[in-house]
């Protein structure tokens, strides 16, 4: 099942950069646990199987779900991303965001490694090193305080590739094998448990 916050076609438009600014990993991530809790209560869902993946903002996405609604989410899988946005491109955030200096707390808020201690499902973190936009750097960062806050978690780095980690004989097929292969044995097919 996959969600569209707010609905909103694209292109955006300036009522969408009004809805969301200096909301950024905030909004949605209330938008997209309140669709999930909604998908729970239906009939051929069974709600203690709830798993959730993305890449780049996706993958932000993912953490900030898995981070902020442990109660929902028993697997994620976060490829590329951005896990603070003081990391991430001044284009894109002070669009959206404004400066730091001036929002600091909205910063925070929205930077899914506030929440690092919310983790209680299973993750993956999949990140090429070479990627050149949203830098490894912070999954670095990520991963240091997960350790530090003794959170369990799987790490998957892809030497040298891209933000799109395509780069190299058979990478793209690895890849999608390697989510797969997570998803299957951590949230394996079954019958609906209630």
């Amino acid at each position: 099942v996959s969600f569209d916050n707010r609905g909103t076609p694209a292109p955006k438009g300036r009522a969408w950069r009004k809805v969301v600014y200096r909301q950024i990993g905030v909004l949605a991530s209330i938008e997209q646990a309140a669709a999930a809790k909604v998908v729970q209560s239906w009939p051929n869902v069974d709600p203690a199987r709830i798993a959730v993946w993305g890449w780049s903002g996706g993958g932000s996405m993912t953490l900030n779900l898995m981070f902020r609604y442990p109660e929902i989410y028993r697997v994620g899988m976060s490829v590329a991303p951005v896990t603070d946005q003081h990391f991430y491109d001044t284009i894109y955030q002070e669009r959206y965001m404004g400066l730091p200096q001036d929002n600091e707390e909205d910063y925070r808020r929205g930077s899914p490694i506030t929440y690092v201690a919310g983790l209680k499902g299973k993750l993956l973190l999949v990140h090429g090193s070479g990627d050149d936009n949203v830098h490894y750097k912070g999954s670095e960062v990520l991963i240091n305080a997960m350790i530090a806050g003794n959170k369990q978690f799987t790490m998957m780095e892809y030497p040298n590739r891209r933000h799109d980690i395509s780069q190299g004989e058979n990478t793209t097929r690895h890849l999608y094998e390697l989510l797969t292969r997570y998803l299957e044995e951590n949230l394996p097919a079954g019958p609906v448990s209630h």
